[in-house]
């Protein structure tokens, strides 16, 4: 039985709307495991936003390795797990990243009026080149 999803299936999920998982490093702790809005770009990086001040931005810099798990919490389960170094730290501006990745995720009048309750502040976005990845589809070869 093969659960392993292949780079288009991989892709689609990826493309779906899930939250990620980001851990990073810390030192002299356990890793710093945290929920993050993905974007997604097939055969291509990934990114997400934070602020460069908080405890997930001052440990992240250009070559800080990440791991990324994206997963379906409903049966059948299903996951894609990514590793890679953050490539850039790029400005993240409003219309072009933050309202895209906000209606992404809430819709586009929810997304809206989230990004208008916010705080302003300075966002960045972390990009990063996946190298490695580990799937499963709980659904593959299912009833055959």
């Amino acid at each position: 039985m093969n659960c392993t999803m292949n780079p288009k299936q991989r892709d689609d999920f990826l493309l779906d709307i899930h939250v990620g998982i980001l851990s990073l490093n810390q030192p002299h702790r356990g890793p710093l495991s945290t929920p993050v809005w993905y974007w997604y770009e097939p055969g291509g990086h990934l990114w997400f936003e934070t602020q460069p001040d908080s405890r997930k931005g001052r440990l992240l810099d250009i070559g800080t390795r990440i791991s990324l798990c994206v997963q379906d919490e409903k049966p059948p389960y299903a996951y894609v797990s990514i590793e890679g170094p953050v490539i850039e730290i790029a400005e993240d501006d409003f219309d072009q990243h933050q309202v895209p990745m906000a209606c992404r995720y809430l819709g586009e009048k929810a997304g809206r009026e989230y990004l208008a309750s916010l705080t302003p502040s300075e966002w960045k976005r972390y990009i990063v080149k996946p190298e490695r990845w580990s799937t499963f589809n709980g659904s593959a070869d299912v009833g055959k």
